[in-house]
């Protein structure tokens, strides 16, 4: 029973406990998950900007490209140097110009001379003079758009540029007239787009046309599979290359005709949101952790003040259970778990003023019934020897007479001596010696003592109890109870009967009924028959079946009764054929 509070408190807590973890646990995936759509996010806006930048970054070169070019084209000295389509002459014009431009332009910009069918008349790379080709298909496709500057992405042999074609006229007398066509640009290659990577804050940039790879910021296996997605058809988002994953952003390459060429793709990584990511987790499962191991001991302490009193309830039940009355509980508080306690104190109390009433009453009743019964019961037996004696003084009498009388006194004087012998096994408290007895002997022996009694009311007693059976018993007690089923069949037997003894071994246990076929039990005592003072016959104290069940109990037995009223009576005892260790108390 001390059990139960325990368990009610690992109960209360684990439940908590669980709650509190599973709480703390969804709030975390949630967060991370959250944290995961958040980057997600960003990372896309920072592709976007990337574009941005790279649409401004670019858009700036070309328009600075396209009014040097306007600038140049418009100059009387350059278009004369034009005029002469002589390459020295062209070359020294526009270099100086050039070479004013600024340093970081001229490092990847080209600028080309051609005449209207796209042959090259003089080129400006300082860098790579000899990287550029000599004939630009691009400029004859161009010639229709004229005399309008055209932009555009256009593939030459084995090389993507990005180009701004400004053609340069002058006047005739049939008109303008277009001699040359200046060609400004930028070669797309892995330098171009590994400038873009670190103008743009770690944004890789691929370039792809015809099939081709043209740049890349990416390594070689990351470069392969997604050019591969990127010819498949949409980016789908994450995308991975079997090692990092990344969020994508694909943009047409517009040719000079205004029709797409290939893609500009931009991806940014998530290896870094990543990491960030993985620290936040970590950071997460330490926070998860450092609230769980709080939670559990501030829910422990909490449900630990909340089932205390409940414990102390169920320990002073226990206590009351074992009649402990002055057991009282610490009343702590007004809230409801104290004032239970203060209730369960005052019914302690009434428990405890209502058992010593019920106690006092019940002894003054016990001495009542005990008083009237003895009474009872001794006034005829005195009322025999009263007379007999009172004739033996004032009467003479003849020796007959004088045998009779004493006889009566005799008999009258047995009585009383029985009765007295009842009311001492009433008040035995402890049990005597136990001797290993065979049974058959014990059942004779009482029976031996009734036998008389017995033939004059014609009434047979039957044994069967096999000799064999031996058992550990109080010898004088167990007579005793034997006696006290015999005599009282033969109190109910008027007329003659039978007794039959049967006994058998089962187990660990030996079965013994006695009956008898006299009336019966009566109905009216059938419930309380082995109560003290109830009894069916005309007289004694009704402490025989009562004294006789508390013998076998004492013996680690039991006692019982069958049998209705007119079909005989049938009383059972189990004995143990071994000792038991049974602490006997006095009988109330």
């Amino acid at each position: 029973m001390r059990n139960r509070p325990r368990k009610l408190l690992w109960k209360l807590w684990l439940s908590t406990s669980v709650a509190l973890t599973v709480m703390f646990g969804v709030t975390g995936v949630m967060l991370q998950r959250h944290s995961l759509e958040t980057t997600n996010q960003s990372l896309q806006e920072e592709v976007k900007a990337s574009f941005r930048s790279y649409e401004s970054l670019w858009k700036s070169r070309l328009e600075t490209l396209g009014s040097i070019a306007s600038i140049l084209s418009s100059m009387p000295d350059v278009r004369a140097a034009f005029g002469t389509r002589h390459r020295a002459t062209i070359r020294d014009t526009t270099t100086e110009l050039w070479m004013k431009i600024s340093d970081q332009l001229r490092e990847t910009a080209f600028f080309v001379v051609t005449d209207p069918e796209g042959n090259a008349i003089a080129t400006l790379d300082p860098v790579a003079p000899t990287a550029l080709p000599s004939r630009w298909a691009a400029v004859r496709a161009a010639v229709s758009r004229f005399p309008k500057q055209v932009s555009g992405f256009t593939v030459i042999d084995e090389d993507l540029f990005q180009i701004v074609l400004t053609p340069v006229y002058v006047d005739s007398p049939r008109g303008p007239g277009l001699i040359s066509v200046l060609v400004a640009g930028f070669k797309v290659n892995h330098l171009v787009a590994q400038r873009l990577k670190e103008s743009t804050g770690g944004s890789d940039f691929l370039f792809v046309a015809r099939g081709r790879v043209f740049a890349s910021t990416l390594n070689d296996r990351a470069t392969k599979t997604l050019a591969a997605h990127a010819a498949a058809g949409p980016f789908p988002s994450p995308i991975s290359d079997g090692v990092s994953e990344y969020v994508p952003l694909a943009q047409d390459l517009v040719a000079l005709d205004n029709q797409p060429l290939g893609q500009l793709c931009i991806f940014r990584s998530f290896d870094a949101a990543r990491q960030r990511l993985m620290g936040l987790r970590r950071n997460l499962v330490l926070m998860w952790l450092g609230a769980v191991v709080a939670g559990l001991g501030f829910t422990y302490l909490l449900v630990r003040r909340i089932v205390q009193p409940v414990e102390m309830l169920d320990r002073a039940a226990a206590e009351v259970a074992l009649q402990n009355y002055s057991f009282r509980v610490p009343v702590a508080g007004q809230d409801e778990l104290g004032r239970l306690a203060a209730t369960f104190n005052s019914m302690i109390e009434s428990l405890q003023a209502a058992r010593q009433e019920l106690i006092r009453q019940e002894r003054i009743s016990t001495i009542g019934r005990m008083a009237t019964s003895i009474v009872h019961d001794l006034r005829n037996p005195l009322a025999a020897i009263y007379g007999g004696a009172e004739m033996l003084v004032d009467t003479e009498l003849t020796a007959q007479q004088m045998k009779r009388l004493a006889a009566n006194i005799y008999q009258a004087s047995r009585r009383i001596q029985e009765m007295l012998h009842d009311l001492m096994q009433a008040a035995r408290g402890r049990r005597g010696e136990v001797e290993l007895c065979r049974l058959h002997e014990v059942v004779a022996h009482a029976v031996d003592a009734l036998h008389s009694a017995a033939e004059g009311q014609n009434v047979a007693v039957l044994v069967d109890v096999p000799a064999e059976i031996e058992l550990p018993l109080e010898r004088s007690r167990v007579e005793r109870v034997f006696q006290n089923l015999i005599d009282n069949a033969l109190a109910v037997m008027l007329d003659g009967g039978e007794i039959r003894i049967n006994a058998r071994a089962e187990g660990e246990n030996v079965e013994i009924v006695v009956a008898d076929s006299g009336p019966g039990i009566a109905p009216h005592i059938r419930e309380q028959l082995f109560q003290p003072f109830v009894t069916g016959k005309r007289s004694g104290l009704g402490l025989g079946l009562a004294l006789s069940r508390q013998s076998i109990l004492d013996h680690g037995g039991d006692m019982w009764a069958e049998g209705e009223a007119g079909a005989g009576a049938r009383f059972h005892i189990r004995l143990p054929l071994a000792v038991r260790s049974v602490e006997v108390e006095a009988p109330v």
